[in-house]
């Protein structure tokens, strides 16, 4: 048995056999007159919710827990030819063209340009950031040796979304590379970084996706530095449990990763379900099934945690990221009629169930909670038996499966001395425990939106692929009240439902259903920015303490860019009129 099929046997044992175990005791301190359907119902909902969230917290343990080997860096020049594809749709056009031309340059100091071709995939559909796209363009032309490497061009018709983007040049010009490096519009990587992959590739012929682990950067928001933060500091740890167990079945998350063209166009065919969208059409969540394709034909998927120089932007608030998971979401479920695909692995296809449950995870919770308050509520009938030690024993038991993977990562961290690269132990310890009373505030209007949004697809509302705003941050207490006014109706509803018929659910309520109150301010609160000029005490990363140079060069080109305002304009007019000739 391969190690990954071992260590998958071990993690599935533990986390079957704490949730079954802990179901025991839900069941054991339920109920007071024997065991009714309700209380069979619960503690159903608990193992299965308690399963996933054992689960959720095994990949950071392992990573915490054990070593892996790091691959040897080849930092001779590579031979085949790689396309670095970068897809746009209605993006700040310099803030993307700028990130292309700073990866040019780190290509060019390194001397092995001529090897690598950018090709920028416009699916923008409105005329005036078409216009920006051909002026910023011209401008990226400008840049060393960018004539004949730098490739731009739209696409009238956005079928199949990024991955038809990506396909749509596969079969055009997917000949003449032997490797695609898969990019997002906010995506940005050191020229060492693509070498090192290029190498990899060619150094393993069985590899069919190499993907790399981004650190998130330019966050200035609160819930954007926290995420910036758990990116750099949790998310290497995760990622190197989900590389133990996945093993040459790993993950694939649409950017930032490198692919064998030959193995994705003979292999990655995406179908059209049947049906209309939410159900059908286009496979918005492509990368989950592109990696089991691959895997299906025989190719090795890795991922590699110790790769660095890998870097993308987050949403600045709780709103737009709820709009992006809102995407996730239906394309995720969408999963669930590809389940008994042919020829498929049976890690890819757990894999599937693991992003459904995901997002199904939110609405079971919720149920789960309804049936509690529901048999608190009957005649005769209490939260749990007399003896009160079970539900506490439970209450910690969950706060120790979420807390442990954290505490574990801030542990060994202390003892590497890793910590110094996020402004000490004690700015890091600090960090963690904030991120996770933060985090802790924000899950039940999380729970709320995912709800929400699997209940639309489930009855049959399309949420689209709606365009990213990276630029948005502020959000005013107004705009966070009318987003989620009805997590407010929600919650409270929950509080008052507890007090009128399970007084003694209450105290079990109020950490969820006040969060929910409070969701307005929570979300404006969390999108504010450090003061300007002020350097935040908390959330530091290595990417600010010691800016890589591509970052920096990076910032550099886009500010020289942008000062030129009215050249912008002249240029956008004419590009205006270009569009519409």
């Amino acid at each position: 048995m391969a190690p990954a099929h071992r260590i998958r046997v071990v993690a599935l044992t533990v986390s079957g056999l704490i949730s079954l175990g802990a179901g025991w005791l839900y069941m054991r301190f339920i109920g007071s007159d024997g065991t009714n359907f309700l209380d069979v119902l619960r503690t159903a909902l608990f193992v299965m919710t308690g399963f996933w969230l054992v689960w959720g917290g095994t990949a950071g343990v392992l990573g915490a827990l054990t070593r892996m080997p790091r691959q040897e860096l080849d930092e001779t020049p590579p031979e085949a030819m790689t396309a670095i594809l970068m897809p746009i749709y209605n993006e700040d056009a310099a803030a993307s063209f700028s990130r292309v031309a700073a990866m040019n340059r780190s290509l060019v100091a390194l001397g092995i340009a001529e090897k690598f071709h950018f090709a920028i995939l416009s699916d923008t559909n409105r005329d005036e950031v078409a216009a920006e796209e051909l002026v910023w363009f011209a401008q990226l032309l400008k840049e060393p040796l960018a004539e004949g490497r730098v490739f731009y061009r739209r696409r009238e018709r956005n079928i199949g979304k990024k991955a038809g983007n990506i396909e749509d040049f596969i079969s055009r010009s997917g000949a003449a590379y032997e490797f695609a490096l898969i990019l997002d519009a906010d995506s940005l990587m050191d020229g060492a970084t693509i070498r090192t992959m290029v190498k990899r590739m060619e150094a393993d012929k069985r590899l069919g996706l190499l993907q790399s682990v981004p650190e998130v950067i330019h966050a200035h928001s609160m819930f954007g530095r926290l995420m910036q933060f758990s990116a750099a500091y949790l998310s290497p740890y995760f990622a190197r449990g989900t590389a133990q167990m996945q093993g040459e079945e790993g993950p694939y998350w649409g950017h930032n990763a490198i692919v064998r063209v030959q193995a994705f166009a003979a292999s990655c065919g995406l179908p059209v379900l049947s049906g209309k969208p939410p159900a059908g059409g286009h496979i918005l969540s492509h990368d989950y099934v592109e990696a089991a394709l691959l895997s299906r034909a025989g190719w090795k998927v890795e991922v590699d945690p110790y790769l660095t120089g890998s870097y993308e932007e987050g949403p600045e608030n709780l709103i737009e990221y709820a709009k992006r998971d809102r995407r996730w979401c239906q394309g995720n479920l969408q999963h669930r009629r590809l389940l008994d695909a042919p020829g498929l692995k049976f890690w890819s296809r757990f894999t599937f169930v693991q992003g459904i449950m995901a997002y199904m995870a939110s609405p079971l919770w919720l149920t789960l909670l309804a049936a509690s308050i529901l048999s608190a509520a009957l005649p005769g009938r209490y939260w749990w038996r007399d003896d009160e030690t079970g539900i506490w024993v439970l209450a910690v038991a969950v706060a120790v499966v979420l807390l442990l993977p954290k505490l574990l990562i801030l542990f060994r961290s202390t003892l590497s001395g890793r910590n110094r690269a996020f402004g000490g132990t004690l700015r890091a310890g600090l960090s963690v425990l904030t991120e996770i009373l933060v985090s802790t505030l924000l899950a039940p209007i999380m729970l709320c939106f995912q709800t929400k949004a699997v209940t639309e697809i489930l009855l049959g509302l399309d949420g689209g692929w709606p365009a990213t705003n990276r630029s948005e941050s502020r959000v005013s207490l107004s705009l966070a009240f009318a987003a989620s006014w009805w997590v407010m109706v929600a919650g409270a509803a929950v509080i008052a439902i507890g007090i009128c018929f399970a007084r003694e659910l209450v105290p079990w309520l109020l950490p969820v259903g006040l969060p929910a109150i409070f969701a307005p301010v929570l979300i404006s609160w969390t999108s504010n920015s450090a003061r300007e000029g002020r350097q935040p005490f908390l959330f530091v990363t290595p990417s600010e303490s010691q800016t890589a140079p591509v970052i920096t060069e990076q910032q550099r080109i886009y500010l020289s860019w942008t000062q030129h305002g009215p050249a912008l304009a002249e240029g956008a007019a004419t590009g205006v009129a270009h569009v519409h000739a």
